[in-house]
C-alpha cells in the first residue's frame, strides 16, 4: 500500500485549491506579526499566518511550483470563491461537511480521523480540514447551479466521442491555437480578447491572422497551427471542448492556468492503432532565470544536447536552487493546463521551451518523462460502460472549464492589495 505521506501528497495535489486556516492562539505568534494583514481581496483579509501555513503545506507535500508564490495565489483564489458563495447564500449543512470529510479522506485511503491525525503531524488543526471541506462543498454547489445546465452532454456528442476514442481503433486530431497570458497586468484584457476571438473567428485564415497578431505561443509564426496529435494525448479540458466542433469551428476560451487558450479544429483522422487516453503524466521542469530570451534559449539547447532523459537532469539539478528543478507525477486532469498542452506535443524525453513563469521572469525547460495510459477494462478484463464513462468525463471537463473561467473573471474584477 502507498505510504501515508505519499497518499497525502497525492491528495493535496488534487484538493488544496480552497483551503482556509484557523488562527493560532499563542501570544508569541501575535508578537511576531502573524495576525497582521498581508493581502486584501476586495474587503477580505489574508493574514501572514495563513500565508505561512499554506507555504508550510506546500513545502511538506512537495507541491509543484514555488511555494511562496503558489501560497499567495491559492489564498487569493480562496477569497474569491468565498465571496462568490457568500453572495449566492450557499452554506453547507453540518452533516454534508462531515460526509465530505470522510469522502475526501478516502481519496488518501484513510478515514477522516486518520487523515486529521496525519495532517496534524504537519501542524494542521482539525478545524482547518473542516473549513477546507466546507469551502469546497460550497464552491461545488455554486458551480453546479451556475453551469450545470450549460455543461450537459447530448447523445450525439457521446456518440462522436466514442467513435473517436473507441477501443477498436483510434484517432488523431489537427488543431490551431491562440494562447494569451494571464499575468495580472493583462489578465482582464486578454480574457476579453479571447472571448471576442472565439465569437468572431469564422475561418482558418482569420484564425491564423489572429494567432500571428495576438498569440504568445511559439506557434504564432505559423498561424497557431499544431502538428497532428494523438487524441489520447490532448489535455482533457481541450479534448472535451473540441470533440463536438466541426472542422473550421472555434472553441470557447479555455483556462490553461497561467494562460487562456482558443482552439480551432482543423481536422480529425481515424487511424488503425488504438490511442488510449493518457491517465497520468510524469515530467520535469527546470527554471532558467531571465525569461525567454536568446541567452536562456541557448542554455536550454545546451541542456537538450547534453541530457537525454529526465534521470539525466538530476546531474545539473544538484547545482541549482531547489525550487528551480522539479520532477512531477500527476493525473492528466490535474496537470496545469499550459504544461499539459505542451506535453501533448511531446514524445518521451522530448523538450519544450515555449512556457515562462512568474510573469515572464523564468523560462521553463519542460521534458516529458512518460505517460501512463488508461485502458478502459474492469477487473475481469471486460469492457466497462464506456457510454456512461464518456458522458461523465465530458460533463466534468466542461463544467470544470466553466468554473475555471468564472474564477478568472472574479480575479480580474477584484481589487487585490498586497501590504
Amino acid at each position: 500500500m502507498m505510504p501515508i505521506h505519499a497518499r497525502l501528497t497525492r491528495f493535496f495535489a488534487l484538493t488544496l485549491a480552497a483551503l482556509t486556516f484557523v488562527a493560532p492562539s499563542s501570544a508569541s505568534a501575535q508578537q511576531q506579526g502573524l495576525f497582521q494583514t498581508a493581502i486584501t481581496v476586495n474587503d477580505l483579509v489574508i493574514t501572514n499566518y495563513e500565508l505561512q501555513q499554506r507555504e508550510l503545506f506546500l513545502n511538506v507535500l512537495r507541491a509543484p511550483g514555488n511555494p511562496t508564490i503558489e501560497a499567495r495565489k491559492g489564498l487569493i483564489d480562496d477569497r474569491l470563491r468565498l465571496m462568490a458563495t457568500q453572495r449566492a447564500g450557499i452554506t453547507p449543512a453540518e452533516e454534508q461537511v462531515l460526509q465530505g470529510m470522510e469522502e475526501f479522506a478516502v481519496r488518501a485511503n484513510l478515514t477522516a480521523d486518520e487523515f486529521i491525525k496525519a495532517i496534524g503531524q504537519a501542524g494542521v488543526a482539525a478545524e482547518t480540514f473542516r473549513d477546507f471541506v466546507a469551502a469546497g462543498l460550497a464552491w461545488r454547489e455554486l458551480v453546479q447551479g451556475r453551469f450545470g445546465a450549460r455543461s450537459q452532454v447530448t447523445e450525439p456528442e457521446v456518440d462522436r466521442a466514442l467513435a473517436l476514442q473507441g477501443t477498436s481503433g483510434g484517432a488523431r486530431i489537427l488543431l490551431a491555437e491562440i494562447i494569451l497570458p494571464l499575468a495580472p497586468p493583462v489578465a482582464a484584457r486578454n480574457q476579453a480578447l479571447a472571448q471576442r476571438l472565439s465569437e468572431t473567428i469564422k475561418s482558418e485564415s482569420a484564425f491564423g491572422s489572429a494567432a500571428r497578431r495576438y498569440s504568445a505561443s511559439p506557434t504564432r509564426g505559423r498561424g497557431g497551427r499544431l502538428e497532428w496529435l494523438p487524441l489520447g494525448n490532448v489535455p482533457p479540458q481541450i479534448r472535451a471542448a473540441v470533440l463536438t466542433l466541426e472542422p473550421g469551428e472555434t472553441s470557447p476560451p479555455l483556462s490553461l492556468g497561467n494562460a487562456v487558450g482558443v482552439f480551432q479544429l482543423r481536422g480529425i483522422e481515424e487511424i488503425e492503432a488504438e490511442t488510449p487516453n493518457t491517465q497520468a503524466l510524469e515530467y520535469v521542469t527546470v527554471l532558467f532565470p531571465g525569461g525567454r530570451n536568446s541567452e536562456t534559449l541557448t542554455q536550454a539547447r545546451e541542456f537538450e544536447s547534453r541530457y537525454d532523459t529526465c534521470d539525466d537532469l538530476y546531474t545539473p539539478a544538484k547545482d541549482m536552487p531547489a525550487e528551480y528543478f522539479e520532477r512531477t507525477v500527476l493525473p492528466a486532469a490535474d496537470v496545469p493546463g499550459d504544461i499539459a498542452l505542451e506535453l501533448a506535443k511531446l514524445d518521451n524525453n522530448e523538450v519544450s521551451t515555449a512556457l515562462t513563469r512568474q510573469n515572464g521572469q523564468f523560462l521553463v525547460y519542460l521534458m516529458l518523462c512518460g505517460r501512463t495510459l488508461d485502458v478502459p477494462l474492469d477487473e475481469n478484463g471486460e469492457a466497462i460502460d464506456l457510454r456512461t464513462q464518456v458522458r461523465e468525463r465530458l460533463f466534468n471537463q466542461r463544467i470544470t472549464s466553466f468554473a475555471d473561467s468564472y474564477l478568472e473573471e472574479l480575479r480580474a474584477d477584484a481589487v487585490i492589495v498586497e501590504q
